[in-house]
């Protein structure tokens, strides 16, 4: 009685699945790897391992070892599947080399024919057991290589030069290409990491910032068709300089995956990066992408995306030391952000929901009695208003405190609305706090809940 396999029956529940999903196989199919893994384990199932030798074994040792040629002038699928994965420089390793092949074979339809190939090779019981193997199983072999049939029939669009990280992983990240014009100087800072060449840093107002494409995190596989896998430090610099004054195109790979998170086989190397260079930081955006984001115009008004994260009573004094306990009081709470749109305008602040645009809060300068922010958070500002100008005790104040996309972001909307309480009192701006930007009101102002 012949045994239950259970690769097979995994391949034949993801060949079925690939079927119903119907058109056109891509790399971002869910079905694409699992299958390609099932192929790969029936390869490695029962294959032998030398005696003596240090090289372990691989599919791929195998498979190299097929004839490629017919007779004829032509190279037939399985010679230019085997020549592509063989002369890849994008691979290292056989495991490499043997998923470069599987990529490149599904994609040209020759994989059915270099299986049946395999399977008929004299040099076939040197290679797999047949007590354990599935090729090396006359039993087991035929329902394989009718799967196997199967997937050849489909049609896949794979990106073969998308392989760098095939020693790696079946699982391949996003690959772009940019391209830029001649210049000078591109703005990216690169560094090397065990052969391979991220991009550290865009740098402000450079070429590369203008061109809003490579993030900082991201890995340069390619320039102008020349692979940099396993590069050596100063290899892509003296590549650009090579070809200075010249159109520039680039192969990207993204540190980002599809679903957002961060490409897993990168880790290790982002790790080692971030040990070099502590300051390392992954960028999400481009940075004017987010500059132009975080700023909307309205009634011919720069208005800001900024975050709310509440608001504390600070008591019947509402000048700028109290701005150094009551934003870590609002803090401490925890409470959820919520985005708003932040407007300065001429004789008020005024802020909105953002997404219902439900106006949240009005203040007059006048009921504004100082503003400013803390040497340690220096994207988060925060104002006190008056809050009960009827009460018994005298006029007591709150602290609203809110968090904005960057320091000079912050820096702005704390100047702008200084200016703006300029304007009603004409008093001179107070010194500024030790902890930088934060303006008061004058002691003889305060009774009247002045600020400026």
């Amino acid at each position: 009685m012949a045994r239950k396999e259970p690769l097979l029956s995994a391949l034949r529940g993801e060949v079925l699945r690939l079927r119903e999903a119907g058109g056109p196989c891509p790399d971002t199919s869910p079905h694409l790897a699992a299958i390609c893994q099932l192929l790969e384990s029936v390869l490695r199932k029962g294959l032998r391992q030398p005696v003596w030798g240090l090289r372990r074994r691989d599919y791929w040792h195998c498979l190299e070892q097929l004839p490629q040629g017919d007779g004829g002038s032509r190279p037939n699928l399985l010679s230019i599947s085997i020549q592509r994965a063989a002369t890849c420089s994008k691979v290292l390793t056989a495991q490499g080399r043997g998923r470069c092949f599987l990529r490149s074979a599904l994609q040209g339809k020759g994989l059915a024919v270099a299986l049946r190939q395999l399977a008929r090779s004299p040099r076939l019981l040197e290679f797999y057991d047949p007590a354990s193997s599935i090729l090396g199983n006359e039993v087991l072999l035929e329902p394989f290589l009718s799967l196997v049939l199967v997937v050849t029939e489909m049609d896949f669009s794979l990106d073969l030069q998308n392989c760098s990280f095939l020693d790696e992983s079946w699982l391949l990240p996003v690959c772009i290409t940019y391209e830029t014009v001649p210049c000078r100087v591109l703005g990216m800072v690169i560094r090397y990491v065990d052969g391979r060449v991220f991009v550290t840093e865009v740098l402000p107002e450079s070429q590369a910032e203008v061109d809003e494409v490579v993030l900082a995190g991201d890995v340069l596989d390619e320039i102008n068709g020349c692979s940099l896998r396993n590069a050596s430090s100063g290899q892509a610099g003296a590549m650009v300089q090579k070809l200075k004054g010249q159109p520039l195109s680039f192969r990207v790979l993204r540190w980002r995956w599809h679903d957002g998170e961060v490409y897993e086989p990168l880790l290790p190397y982002l790790k080692v990066l971030k040990e070099k260079e502590p300051r390392f930081q992954l960028q999400r955006r481009p940075r004017r992408r987010v500059e132009r984001e975080t700023r909307k115009v309205q009634g011919g008004r720069l208005l800001y995306n900024v975050r709310y994260l509440g608001r504390s009573g600070v008591g019947t004094f509402g000048g700028k030391e109290v701005l150094q306990w009551a934003i870590p009081a609002v803090l401490e709470r925890g409470s959820a952000p919520r985005e708003v749109l932040f407007d300065v305008k001429e004789t008020e602040i005024l802020v909105q929901d953002k997404a219902s645009s439900k106006v949240l809060f009005r203040y007059l300068y006048p009921e504004i009695s100082c503003v400013g922010r803390r040497r340690e958070s220096s994207r988060l500002f925060a104002f006190c208003v008056v809050s009960s100008p009827e009460s018994p005790e005298g006029n007591t104040f709150d602290c609203l405190v809110f968090a904005s996309g960057s320091e000079q972001e912050c820096e702005e909307i704390i100047k702008r609305i200084g200016k703006g309480t300029f304007y009603f009192f004409r008093y001179n701006y107070s010194k500024m706090w030790s902890t930088k930007n934060c303006y008061s009101m004058p002691p003889h102002a305060r009774s009247n809940n002045c600020f400026c």
